[in-house]
């Protein structure tokens, strides 16, 4: 019984460090679109092109839902009640459209290697 609550325990720690990994990574998405935005929008030829940066954060967004749908994931495993496992199925595909579009978007982007410096 010892070993069930432990296991339980760890998908909940790990779950949540997930979690907060995808919010890490969209606010340090955020930051980094904004400084090379300031830097485009200040500088006469632009470092980057907004095309570019469009990618970037995509990318990152795209990581970011796949770790919360995987956080969701790790949640159901520990209580797999019902309702648990249709708010799941709900935020699966929700989750799963948002990216399949936004994979989409992002390879019909315009972006070249040179702007990724």
């Amino acid at each position: 019984m010892e070993l069930e609550q432990t296991a339980k325990l760890c998908t909940i720690y790990v779950g949540h460090a997930v979690e907060t990994l995808a919010a890490f990574i969209i606010g340090l998405a955020v930051v980094k679109v904004m400084c090379h935005y300031t830097l485009t929008l200040f500088s006469k030829k632009g470092s980057f092109s907004k095309e570019a940066i469009r990618v970037q954060f995509g990318s990152s967004v795209a990581v970011s839902l796949e770790m919360l749908l995987g956080a969701d994931v790790l949640a159901t495993a520990v209580a797999p009640g019902w309702d648990a496992i249709g708010k799941l199925a709900a935020i699966a595909v929700i989750r799963t459209a948002l990216n399949y579009f936004l994979g989409k978007e992002l390879n019909h982007m315009p972006a070249t290697p040179e702007n990724y410096q």
